[in-house]
């Protein structure tokens, strides 16, 4: 059993954006020590790995672990109604998940049926990264925005004291090379240069729930999986996303 109260529920829906972006159907693991969450999106080629410590919410009180399965859809449906100003409780109730919103003077009750997630993943992608970028967010935005319009896909490319994104289309193509003092990195570690290309509507889906005015840390190995990670708060969110190989 446990109970979970934090004091700005509209947190935790930007918390559960950034799972609910890539999954329909997810397992919270619930220990004493914060709430985990490890799964493949249906496609099978991108995963996330979600986990926000205790220190987040003002109560939390977790007797025992618990794995509680959720339609994140349906979750997030309800987060929706979130009001500025309102905390959130959140325990088991008879196999469901009560959410209660506190405001000033009202209360609102829902409950969500637990379900049984059919999979999830078990652990994460090992990788020995030749590149980690560390770039703003609102600047990597961007690239994927204008990326968008040519093309399908898009390449990351690190050399020594660099970082460069191409994207191709039939119409036009897209070039930008980025210097390791440009404003736009915070961090550039290459111990051997890397070049991967992905799928830019798996990318939006992963980068659009970053906070703005944050970081993105991206690392990188040759026609490997990319791992994304960046903070919600106290939240850390990683994503993998396998290559696109041409065939």
């Amino acid at each position: 059993m446990f109970e979970i109260k934090i004091d700005d529920a509209k947190y935790w829906k930007n918390c559960v954006d950034a799972i609910d972006s890539l999954i329909e159907e997810g397992t919270f693991n619930i220990t004493k020590e914060g709430i985990s969450l490890k799964a493949m999106d249906p496609s099978g080629i991108s995963m996330i790995s979600f986990f926000i410590p205790n220190k987040a919410f003002s109560k939390y009180n977790v007797d025992k672990q618990s794995n509680i399965g959720i339609n994140m859809d349906n979750l997030n449906k309800i987060l929706n109604s979130s009001r500025n100003g309102e905390q959130l409780v959140m325990k088991e109730d008879s196999n469901k998940l009560a959410l209660e919103f506190i405001g000033e003077n009202t209360r609102r009750r829902y409950k969500l049926p637990l379900i049984d997630v059919k999979k999830d993943a078990d652990k994460e992608p090992k990788v020995d990264f030749d590149s980690v970028v560390e770039v703003k967010s609102d600047s990597l935005k961007e690239i994927i925005k204008d990326a968008n319009l040519l093309s399908s896909y898009i390449s990351f490319k690190t050399d020594k004291g660099s970082f460069r994104v191409v994207a191709k289309g039939d119409a036009a193509e897209l070039e930008e090379e980025h210097l390791n003092n440009a404003e736009f990195i915070k961090k550039l570690e290459v111990a051997d240069g890397s070049s991967a290309t992905f799928n830019l509507e798996y990318l939006s889906k992963i980068i659009g729930p970053c906070p703005t005015s944050s970081n993105i840390s991206l690392s990188m190995k040759t026609e490997e999986p990319i791992k994304i990670d960046y903070k919600i708060g106290d939240a850390q969110v990683a994503y993998y996303l396998a290559p696109y190989m041409e065939s």
